[in-house]
């Protein structure tokens, strides 16, 4: 039996070029893992079986088949050859569908943990291969920590951890649009394009160990929000206007972050941001995670 966490992801930046000649968008982003886990539990099986606990959400009426964990095992299985077997057992902390990556880290670190209890001699290569088919974010998982992200957000190149940063995460307790993402890049126009040099120049501050600021952190899906999903909007302005620091979206949300000064409690922001039942929001305080840390199982 293997145990292995799964952190949670935010976008310090994301911006968007363009539409590609495939369809897709091209993205450059940069990726950050937070202290914020789900445990995913393997032990071996017969066949291949999934069960949740904890905050499943939208999760529990879904069909096991469904799920990105699920998903990435059955891949691995036929990548290698082999008709082993594991039960998967999430518990899940991470709120589902919030623009975390929740799911697409579950995916990398049951990639990583059936690797081993399967006594497999798959490269990281071909790992991270697989985890490319399976979604967009699951390849960054496999390592964590900061990475500039490029094309798909599927070409990687890993950065330097920066020193630790405290932030303050919400999400609401209501759930967003079911097909939010698509939303959000079918809402995009040309005048929301950039040229990437903003990722550029965080990417540039990361690798001369230099903190993330508030005027670093970009995402293009905030111009959007009002229309794709105007409560998680309201929300977002409600939570500005308490004035205890800047709101940025987390992906492609609901969850948005505050970043915290080196000596800033978060105990006044986490009382305004959970005590107005307006907002109608979760908050925990979190810490950024480096690559190591993230491939820590316990």
């Amino acid at each position: 039996m293997s145990r292995l966490r799964a952190d949670a992801k935010i976008n310090w930046t994301l911006e968007v070029l363009g539409k590609r000649a495939d369809g897709y968008h091209e993205v450059r982003t940069i990726l950050q893992t937070v202290a914020l886990s789900d445990l995913v539990t393997l032990a071996p099986a017969d066949e291949l079986s999934l069960a949740l606990s904890g905050e499943v959400g939208s999760l529990a009426g879904e069909p096991a088949e469904a799920n990105l964990a699920y998903r990435a095992a059955a891949a691995l299985r036929e990548r290698a050859g082999v008709s082993a077997g594991a039960e998967i057992r999430l518990s899940k902390r991470i709120p589902v569908a919030a623009g975390l990556g929740g799911g697409s880290s579950d995916a990398a670190a049951t990639l990583r943990g059936l690797r081993d209890l399967w006594g497999l001699s798959i490269s990281d290569e071909a790992l991270a291969s697989i985890a490319a088919g399976l979604g967009s974010d699951v390849p960054f998982f496999l390592r964590g920590g900061s990475a500039l992200a490029s094309g798909r957000g599927d070409v990687l190149a890993p950065l330097p951890d920066g020193p630790p940063q405290r932030l303050v995460l919400a999400w609401p307790e209501r759930a967003g649009p079911a097909d939010k993402t698509a939303r959000m890049y079918a809402a995009l126009r040309p005048e929301h394009y950039s040229d990437g040099s903003r990722t550029e120049r965080l990417a540039d501050r990361l690798r001369a160990d230099e903190p993330v600021r508030d005027e670093d952190v970009y995402n293009v899906f905030e111009q959007v929000l009002p229309k794709v999903d105007p409560n998680t909007a309201e929300t977002f302005q409600r939570a500005a206007d308490l004035g205890l620091g800047q709101p940025h979206l987390a992906g492609s949300g609901p969850a948005f972050f505050f970043l915290l000064a080196s000596e800033q409690p978060a105990e006044p922001l986490l009382r305004l941001l959970q005590g107005d039942d307006r907002l109608g929001l979760r908050a925990t305080e979190i810490a950024t995670l480096p690559a190591a840390a993230s491939r820590e199982e316990r």
